[in-house]
């Protein structure tokens, strides 16, 4: 496996001249030459500052180009890039600039109210990402190690509280290099990026990849999806990845019926389950469209499937990628049947080092080398794998266990249901009962009676919502995802 630390330099030599990336909101570009020259400066004032290898970066800033500069930067230094999630409250941030103890807070000029307002007495400094050295005469990039850290990224947050996942440049250049290989990408590729660079989806799902093999990114802040399909066409882009949420605003949009996307070879979803009426609204066009599959903790890429066999098998993510290895087990610890579900087990070079501060955590991950990824999956006879749900959202009523991912797609394949999202209610009877909570497409009134009989056509009696909830949006993450500890606390609060 390829694992030269300082690879961006070498894709420098080779495509000195390319565009590496644009701001959507600023049309700014930078060619791969402008990026290195940025990311020696950053060198040069962590150099200067002192920073010791193993010491945490924190940023606070929206998605532009200068977080390149800065993460590429960390890793030449040995440091640990920590990017933080913007949207959270001054409260949350400071607990996780607590958590990981950062030897500098580098923020955008936006917050600077927010910085204000915030207690930094265990950090060296905080400096704004706008005051950065010059060049140094000679800039020492450092021999780092692939083992050594290179970014930690919290999660969510949606099953507690965040966990710093440490990623080594190993997992991050393996990952990238997977992903090249598994989806065929190269130079001539361009993807719009509006994930969050906070947020592993950000930055390793198509970002690095794209870079590493000399292609180009285009980078947007807060999506609006208008903005998005039409910079899909103006910087004709190539491969792209976007929310169920996102794609949902999209295809309600004007202009989504008024463009071809001419550019495109493939649309791309992750981050959770995604409607299958949104697959029909891409096929009309005759876009080829898929789902993947990722976490935190593992690559975030894992699967590959072709757009011919996705259109087939909606829904499903395919087979693990070159470098990957997969295994669905059951409660026993064996591995499953055919069409039997179980729990997603996933193994290779780009699973992450550990929880940081939290061994014990980091421990219960793995079971025999391979991580727990608290999914449910199953397989069929192709060896094509269809991510079921959570883990921990299974709702045993009855003594029948009923997955909400099925509800839901039944809920939103349903024309007159825009988002559908099912949790679990405790029932004196029945253990759990089944709740859900639904959005109205644009023109539609709920119509309760025939959402019922919707279901009863294509579910077994017991996987009948016992309550529907009509709800003017769906709570979001920070990602898009439908925020399901939101509607638990909604139905909390009503009890």
């Amino acid at each position: 496996m390829f694992n030269e630390p300082a690879w961006i330099l070498k894709r420098v030599t080779l495509s000195p001249n390319r565009t590496a990336l644009v701001d959507v909101h600023t049309n700014v570009s930078w060619t791969y030459t402008m990026l290195k020259n940025r990311i020696l400066r950053w060198t040069s004032t962590f150099t200067d500052n002192g920073y010791k290898k193993g010491e945490r970066i924190a940023v606070l800033a929206p998605n532009q180009p200068e977080l390149f500069a800065i993460l590429f930067a960390c890793k030449f230094k040995g440091l640990i890039y920590v990017p933080l999630n913007w949207r959270l409250s001054k409260f949350e941030i400071v607990s996780l600039l607590n958590d990981c103890s950062p030897a500098v807070l580098l923020f955008d000029d936006i917050y600077q109210s927010l910085i204000q307002e915030i207690d930094f007495k265990q950090m060296k400094s905080i400096h704004s990402i706008d005051n950065m050295n010059e060049i140094s005469e000679t800039v020492d990039i450092g021999q780092q190690e692939p083992s050594n850290p290179w970014m930690m990224i919290y999660t969510g947050g949606t099953t507690g509280k965040p966990k710093g996942v440490v990623l080594s440049t190993y997992a991050v250049n393996s990952n990238a290099m997977n992903t090249i290989i598994s989806w065929g990408l190269t130079e001539e590729d361009t993807t719009i990026n509006y994930m969050p660079l906070f947020h592993t989806g950000g930055i390793n799902a198509l970002s690095i990849p794209i870079l590493m093999a000399g292609g180009q990114v285009v980078i947007g802040n807060r999506f609006d999806a208008e903005e998005a399909m039409r910079a899909t066409d103006h910087y004709a882009a190539t491969i792209s990845l976007f929310v169920p949420t996102m794609y949902q605003s999209m295809i309600n949009m004007p202009y989504f019926n008024q463009t071809s996307f001419s550019s495109m070879k493939v649309f791309l979803s992750g981050g959770a389950p995604c409607p299958e009426t949104i697959y029909t609204k891409f096929y009309a066009k005759g876009h080829k469209f898929k789902e993947g599959y990722g976490l935190t903790e593992a690559g975030p890429n894992n699967f590959f499937i072709r757009p011919e066999v996705a259109r087939r098998k909606i829904g499903s993510v395919g087979k693990p990628m070159f470098f990957n290895s997969v295994k669905v087990v059951n409660p026993s610890g064996s591995q499953c049947d055919v069409n039997e579900v179980g729990e997603l087990y996933i193994k290779g070079p780009h699973v992450f080092s550990s929880y940081w501060n939290k061994p014990q955590d980091t421990v219960s991950a793995f079971h025999d080398g391979w991580l727990r990824t608290g999914d449910l999956a199953r397989y069929d006879e192709d060896g094509d794998h269809y991510i079921v749900g959570r883990k921990k959202d299974i709702i045993i009523s009855g003594g029948e266990n009923i997955y909400p991912q099925e509800i839901e797609q039944c809920l939103t394949n349903f024309g007159e249901i825009k988002e559908a999202a099912v949790v679990a209610k405790k029932d004196e009877k029945w253990g759990e009962s089944i709740i859900a909570f639904v959005t109205e497409a644009e023109g539609y009134a709920f119509n309760h009676d025939k959402v019922i009989a919707h279901c009863k056509k294509f579910l077994g009696s017991f996987k009948i919502p016992k309550e529907i909830i009509v709800l003017p949006e769906m709570p979001k993450t920070h990602i898009g995802k439908i925020d399901k500890n939101a509607l638990l606390h909604y139905i909390m609060k009503k009890a």
